[in-house]
């Protein structure tokens, strides 16, 4: 990938950690980042609207799109596809939006297979005693569903290591400045900024070689 104006941040964890939540308190502040909306199969949950936390689509229309090389990623977890439009993601970043990607390990390694400037931040909760309690107060999932979350929650956290950054969810104030500091750093970064103000700083670092 070219570089573009925008920063992509690629945002996983297991579920209940928190990086939803840490997202949306981020974008509530700047008007210039957005959550990339995949395309899913699963049934929406209660709350959920189509265009705004997912585009959901039939497996079969799912597939007609991978067949298009339409997805920057996708992946099957737990039964149902989840992808990310590539079109969708260039565009937003041409403009010099930030986008966060909220996906798991699988697509974090498919994103890295097209570009090499992605910035990876992982989410973990203090405990896995703390990561089941959050699952069962959501009230979402059933207990089956919540079993093989925990079972997944080990899978997806050995991955850690795998990203540039940590965050451990204990307490929500501190892991959101800590989100928030990293973003922002990473808006500050010399190819960040050479990418925004390519026309000023050539005239300034010109102007300083003479």
């Amino acid at each position: 990938m070219q570089q573009l104006s925008g920063n992509l941040f690629i945002i996983s964890a297991p579920s209940g950690a928190g990086k939803s939540s840490l997202i949306q308190a981020l974008l509530a502040q700047h008007s210039d980042m957005q959550v990339s909306v995949s395309h899913t199969t699963r049934a929406p949950r209660p709350g959920e609207i189509d265009g705004v936390h997912y585009h959901f689509i039939t497996v079969e229309q799912f597939k007609a799109l991978i067949e298009q090389d339409a997805f920057y990623e996708w992946a099957e977890v737990f039964g149902n596809y989840y992808g990310t439009s590539q079109h969708t993601v260039r565009q937003s970043l041409e403009q010099g939006i930030d986008v966060f990607l909220d996906i798991d390990w699988q697509g974090a390694r498919q994103i890295r297979q097209h570009t090499n400037s992605a910035i990876g931040i992982f989410i973990l909760p203090p405990s896995l005693e703390e990561l089941e309690n959050r699952l069962n107060t959501r009230g979402q999932d059933s207990a089956e569903i919540i079993a093989k979350r925990m079972a997944e929650a080990y899978s997806e956290m050995s991955h850690a290591d795998e990203y540039e950054y940590l965050i451990i969810n204990d307490d929500f104030a501190l892991a959101q400045r800590e989100f928030s500091h990293i973003v922002l750093a990473q808006r500050n970064s010399f190819d960040s900024q050479l990418s925004k103000h390519h026309s000023l700083l050539t005239e300034l670092l010109a102007k300083a070689a003479k």
